[in-house]
């Protein structure tokens, strides 16, 4: 009774073996053709090739290697700084001990020395972590080739370090924009600072650029050397400030409108989150929530360092006008977004019950540091 039964589901059993045998057979047979093209050939031929595919192989191993190896990586990056110890605002003079000379001898007076600003050094720490400690990998050459030509940024695979990046990158561009503005210059009375001007033009500069293009036959100076000159000028000035040479404008209205400014461009991020996750919910399927949530993640990672120096270098402001608990809490809530670190990015439904919605929960975490940037200016600017 059950011999027809069996034999009914053996072939069919066979049947698929044969289909997926004939699947792999297709995938491997341009493989298997061009491998015996290549035993058939002379040690002429094979050389150079062979040679070719080494350095081919060797080229994606690195890749692969800089995308999934996060140098330098923490989100307390920002208790290596010891901000909580520092007593001054940035740019004021320096309180040193003063030496008392021996007998006989004259005194000299001490170097005059200002505050660095806690601000301008993680700012160029984090360029230095993204083009230094890491790969640039936005403008790496297999990068930019992508998977047969479609965009990384377009499949599940080797594009979440550099969204990363990018997103730390926004941070410091903004950073550096309002630097020149208004931080490193006392508006209407002093001139642009020439080493912030730099820095700003510098990391402004394209996040794509490889040493060829095919814009131009001539060769180009890659990103991650005009953001490394970026870095230098940065921290120029830093010493320059140190040396009471620069200016570092630690006013009311000055913090207002850089929380403004980082308010309106966290905003904005808020905007694309809430797009990918009202109109694309593809689960683990969306292929392009994973590069808008690093983004997003990288910025937070980025606004955490700024906005914990902000906080040293404007500790008088803060303290005066009564917002020290909601910006403590404001730091508080950036570090708790980057306890979210899910290993495969899911773009679910709100009221799904399946896959997960990594990218509303981001999108929550956003919203509520940009609601306490927000009502902090409000107290500011009363």
């Amino acid at each position: 009774m059950l011999d027809p039964i069996v034999a009914f589901f053996q072939r069919i059993f066979a049947a698929i073996g044969r289909g997926i045998g004939l699947v792999i057979a297709w995938v491997l047979w341009p493989f298997l053709t061009v491998a015996n093209w290549y035993r058939a050939r002379g040690w002429i031929i094979k050389g150079p090739i062979g040679i070719g595919l080494v350095l081919l192989v060797g080229f994606y191993a690195y890749f692969i290697w800089q995308t999934q190896m996060w140098s330098g990586f923490s989100p307390d990056y920002v208790n290596s700084y010891n901000l909580a110890q520092r007593k001054q605002d940035a740019g004021s003079a320096s309180s040193g001990q003063a030496t008392t000379p021996a007998a006989g001898e004259v005194a000299e007076p001490e170097p005059k020395t200002c505050v660095r600003s806690a601000i301008v050094d993680v700012t160029a720490d984090l360029i230095d972590y993204n083009v230094n400690q890491n790969a640039w990998i936005s403008s790496m050459l297999l990068y930019k080739l992508g998977l047969f030509g479609l965009d990384w940024d377009r499949t599940p695979w080797f594009d979440n370090k550099a969204s990363f990046q990018r997103g730390i990158n926004q941070a410091v561009r903004r950073t550096a924009v309002e630097l020149v503005d208004s931080l490193g210059r006392v508006r209407g009375t002093s001139g642009i600072n020439a080493d912030l001007q730099r820095a700003r033009g510098n990391i402004q500069f394209d996040e794509e650029t490889w040493y060829f293009g095919s814009d131009s036959l001539l060769p180009k100076t890659p990103t991650p050397t005009y953001y490394r000159t970026a870095m230098a000028d940065l921290r120029k000035f830093n010493a320059a400030l140190e040396a009471c040479e620069a200016i570092f404008d630690g006013r009311s209205d000055n913090l207002i409108e850089f929380l403004d400014r980082i308010a309106n461009d966290i905003g904005s991020t808020s905007a694309i989150i809430r797009e990918r996750s009202e109109f694309h919910n593809g689960g683990w399927f969306d292929t392009r929530a994973d590069d808008r949530y690093w983004f997003a993640y990288g910025q937070l990672y980025g606004y955490y360092g700024i906005l914990s120096a902000a906080g040293a270098d404007f500790d008088a402001v803060i303290k005066l006008r009564g917002i020290e608990p909601i910006w403590t809490e404001s730091i508080k809530q950036l570090r708790s977004a980057l306890n979210i670190q899910p290993a495969i990015i899911s773009n679910g439904r709100e009221d799904g019950w399946i896959m997960p919605t990594h990218l509303a929960t981001m999108g929550f975490y956003v919203l509520r540091v940009r609601s306490n940037l927000v009502e902090m200016r409000d107290v500011l600017a009363r």
